[in-house]
C-alpha cells in the first residue's frame, strides 16, 4: 500500500481511511520496469476513497464505504484511448511525425498531432508542409538532440531530447522539480464556498449538484473532469472557437460532460464566461502556465473573482522553473525525465504501457478536488478557496524516483486476459461507442456515465 499512502497523504487524507480500500490483482496488468501498475492503484484508489468520503458526509454518514480497486479495470481505463471505438472505427492515436527520431548523437520525440504543432515543427526543421517521414529523418539525423529540442520549441513546437533520469534530476527544471510536493494545495482566504447541499436517498452521487468549468484538453485534465462527471458533477467544458479539439479524442473524454466554445477575446462571449465563472464551484485549467492570465484567470486572480472557488491547475512540467510556460505532453515527459530510457534498450527508447503520467496525474486531481470540498464541507461556516497545482513531470518523478510510487509486487491472482469484463457500448450522438469503464469504485457508486459524450463545442453555453 506503499503507492497509496503518498497519494493519499498528498491529498491531505485521513490515513485512517485507509483501512476502507481493498486490491484485486491480476497478473499481466500494466507490466513495466517502472511501477506503473503501483502508481495507476494508488492514484485511482485515492481517487475512489476520496470520493467515497465525500458521498459518506454529505450523506451523514458516519462509516465510509468501501472501495476496491481492480487491476484490470486500471488496466483497460489507462488505455481507454485505445479501445475506444466509434461506429467499429478504431482511432488513430499518433500522427506519423509524433515519434522517436535518431539524432547525429542520440534521440529525440516529437509531438505533432495536432495540425498547428506539424506545421511549425516542420517550419523549424525548414522543410515543406507536405514533408515525410523520411524527409524529417534526413534532417534529423545530421543534428543533435539538443539544437532540435531548442530549435524546435523556439518555434512554438513540441520536440524533446531523451535524457536518463539522472541527466534529468541535474536538469534545471528538474531541480525546480525536486522540492515540490506531488499535489501542491493552497488554502485561500476570502468568503465562505457555495454548501453543497445534503445528500438525500436518492442519489449516491458525491459530486452531484457540483458545477465544474473543464478548460483543459487532451488527456489529464479531461480524465479528471470525465471522473468528476461519473461522481454526478455537471461539468461543462469551454474551448476556444480557433483551437478545435480531435474529435475521436472528445469521444474518449467527453463522457457525462457537456462542451461548448467561446471566444474570450469577444465582449459578448466574455460576459457569457463571467456568468458561468459566478456560479462555479471549481475550475479546472490544462493550458500550460500562463497562457490564460490575459483573461485574468490566472489561480491569484481567480481567487480574487470569485472567494471560495477550488481553482486546479495541471501542467506539464510545472508552473515553476525555466521549462515553466513550456508546452507538453506525457510522451515527451517520459522522455525528458527519464522514463523513456528507462523502459526502452542501448539500442532504443522505450515507452510505458500506457499514458501512464496523463491518466494517473489525472485521477489524482480529480482526488485533490474531492478532498477540498470535504474540507470545505466540514469547516463549520469557514469554508474557503483552494489552489491545487499537479504536473505529469513532478508524476514522473515520483514514478522513477527509489521506492517512489513503491515495488509492484508478484501476486498471485487471475490473469488480466479479458479487457471487455471492463468496457461498455453506448449510443451517442458522434455514433455507437465501445469504450473502457472507469475504474473508480466504491460500494453503492456509479459504474458508467450518465451520459455519452455528444459533438465537441455544441452545448449551450449555460449550467444545467
Amino acid at each position: 500500500m506503499t503507492g497509496i499512502k503518498v497519494a493519499w497523504a498528498a491529498i491531505g487524507g485521513d490515513p485512517a481511511l485507509l483501512s476502507r480500500v481493498s486490491t484485486v490483482a491480476r497478473e499481466g496488468a500494466l507490466e513495466a520496469r517502472l511501477p506503473v501498475r503501483e502508481l495507476a492503484r494508488a492514484c485511482v484508489g485515492a481517487c475512489a476513497l476520496a470520493a467515497a468520503e465525500l458521498g459518506a458526509r454529505r450523506a451523514g454518514r458516519a462509516e465510509v464505504p468501501g472501495v476496491r480497486v481492480d487491476d484490470g479495470a486500471l488496466a483497460t481505463a489507462f488505455v481507454s484511448e485505445r479501445h475506444l471505438l466509434i461506429d467499429g472505427r478504431a482511432p488513430v492515436s499518433f500522427a506519423p511525425l509524433s515519434r522517436f527520431w535518431r539524432t547525429a548523437d542520440g534521440w529525440v520525440r516529437t509531438h505533432a498531432n495536432y495540425p498547428h504543432h506539424r506545421a511549425r515543427l516542420l517550419g523549424a526543421l525548414r522543410l515543406p508542409a507536405d514533408a515525410s517521414v523520411e524527409d524529417v529523418a534526413a534532417v534529423l539525423a545530421g543534428r543533435s538532440a539538443l539544437e532540435t529540442e531548442n530549435t524546435v520549441y523556439g518555434a512554438g513546437g513540441l520536440a524533446v531530447a531523451l535524457r536518463t533520469a539522472a541527466e534529468w534530476a541535474v536538469h534545471p527544471q528538474g531541480v525546480a522539480l525536486a522540492g515540490r510536493a506531488l499535489v501542491e494545495r493552497e488554502r485561500l482566504g476570502g468568503a465562505r464556498a457555495r454548501a453543497l447541499p445534503p445528500l438525500d436517498g436518492g442519489t449516491s452521487l458525491p459530486a452531484a449538484g457540483l458545477r465544474v468549468l473543464d478548460l483543459t484538453r487532451v488527456i489529464a485534465g479531461p480524465v479528471a473532469t470525465r471522473t468528476l462527471a461519473l461522481l454526478g458533477a455537471d461539468v461543462l467544458r469551454v474551448d476556444a472557437p480557433e483551437l478545435p479539439e480531435d474529435a475521436d479524442a472528445h469521444a474518449d473524454t467527453g463522457f457525462g460532460k457537456r462542451s461548448t466554445r467561446l471566444d474570450l477575446g469577444l465582449a459578448v462571449d466574455r460576459r457569457t464566461f463571467e456568468d458561468l465563472l459566478g456560479r462555479a464551484d471549481v475550475i479546472v485549467t490544462g493550458y500550460r502556465p500562463g497562457a490564460l492570465d490575459r483573461f485574468g484567470l490566472s489561480p491569484e486572480a481567480l481567487a480574487d473573482r470569485r472567494p471560495g472557488l477550488i481553482v486546479a491547475q495541471l501542467s506539464a512540467w510545472g508552473a515553476y522553473g525555466p521549462w515553466g510556460e513550456r508546452r507538453g505532453f506525457d510522451s515527451l515527459v517520459q522522455v525528458a525525465t527519464g522514463v523513456a530510457a528507462a523502459e526502452g534498450s542501448p539500442e532504443r527508447p522505450g515507452a510505458l504501457p500506457a499514458q501512464a503520467l496523463d491518466h494517473g496525474t489525472g485521477y489524482l486531481l480529480a482526488a485533490s478536488v474531492l478532498r477540498a470540498l470535504t474540507e470545505q464541507a466540514g469547516e463549520s461556516g469557514e469554508g474557503r478557496g483552494f489552489t491545487l497545482r499537479l504536473a505529469l513531470a513532478r508524476t514522473a518523478a515520483w514514478l522513477t524516483a527509489p521506492g517512489g510510487a513503491g515495488p509492484v509486487h508478484a501476486e498471485s491472482g487471475t490473469a488480466y486476459d479479458r479487457p471487455d469484463a471492463w468496457l461498455a457500448e453506448t449510443d451517442s450522438g458522434v455514433g455507437r461507442l465501445r469504450h473502457a469503464l472507469s475504474p473508480v469504485s466504491f460500494a453503492g457508486g456509479p459504474v458508467n456515465w450518465a451520459r455519452p459524450p455528444g459533438r465537441w463545442g455544441t452545448d449551450p453555453a449555460r449550467w444545467a
